[in-house]
């Protein structure tokens, strides 16, 4: 179910010159994501950020702009609120992912078989209009040994989730920072979503869901686990 993104090319000529070929050539992106987006909190102390007081003038600013008066009763303390919410809304930049996988159990009496979690509600900020998308995380993951504390899944789609984000990397996010930390024999995650910037803004499609996917290890080469994986995450509940 992973997305494969191929360069579509013209059948045409091209009448430019190898030099300018060159200029024009899009960079390359790895596959691979930075660890250091899983790997520590993505807030840097030596990162400068606007004070509270900057914060809520924004606000008033962008009331202002759609037309209303700041200063009448019930906006009155609307910029407090609002930066209020992103405290907690975004407060998943200040969380580590590593912190939250890094505590692991040895007692499995030699479980050897893919553990799963699925139906972890979460709800993100589209990074491209700042509007929410929701839905549920399904994720698994088959043990060496050690497993990790089944809420540690949860919280870690949380700390992911509290970012601006795009559906499809955040997916990515949880699965490499599962692979990266945990090192298991592989990783599943498959995450559905509605998003509001397409259900209540332009085209408006309520209801539309959108999939994404990540496999590693085992369950990238075995179509058999993969098929396994999603026939339980689409079992009907009890």
């Amino acid at each position: 179910m992973d997305a494969l993104i191929k360069t579509l090319r013209s059948n045409k000529p091209d009448s430019k010159t190898a030099d300018a070929k060159a200029e024009a050539k899009l960079p390359e992106r790895s596959a691979e994501l930075d660890p250091s987006e899983f790997m520590a909190a993505a807030v840097r102390a030596d990162r400068p950020r606007p004070s509270r007081a900057e914060a809520e003038a924004a606000v008033t600013t962008l009331l202002s702009y759609i037309g209303e008066e700041p200063t009448r009763e019930g906006l009155v303390d609307t910029p407090r609120r609002v930066v209020e919410a992103y405290d907690e809304l975004y407060q998943g930049y200040h969380q580590c992912p590593a912190e939250v996988l890094n505590r692991t159990f040895g007692e499995t009496a030699g479980y050897d078989d893919f553990v799963l979690i699925r139906d972890i509600e979460f709800t993100s900020q589209c990074e491209h209009h700042m509007m929410p998308f929701y839905g549920k995380a399904h994720i698994a993951y088959t043990p060496v040994e050690r497993v990790v504390g089944l809420s540690k899944l949860a919280r870690l789609t949380d700390i992911f989730a509290r970012r601006l984000q795009t559906q499809e990397h955040m997916t990515a996010q949880i699965a490499a920072a599962i692979d990266e930390i945990l090192k298991p024999r592989g990783v599943a995650v498959l995450i559905e979503a509605e998003h509001t910037c397409m259900s209540v803004r332009g085209v408006a499609k309520h209801g539309a869901i959108t999939f994404t996917s990540r496999f590693t290890g085992m369950f990238r080469d075995n179509p058999a686990e993969q098929s396994r994986f999603l026939s339980m995450v689409r079992a009907p509940q009890r």
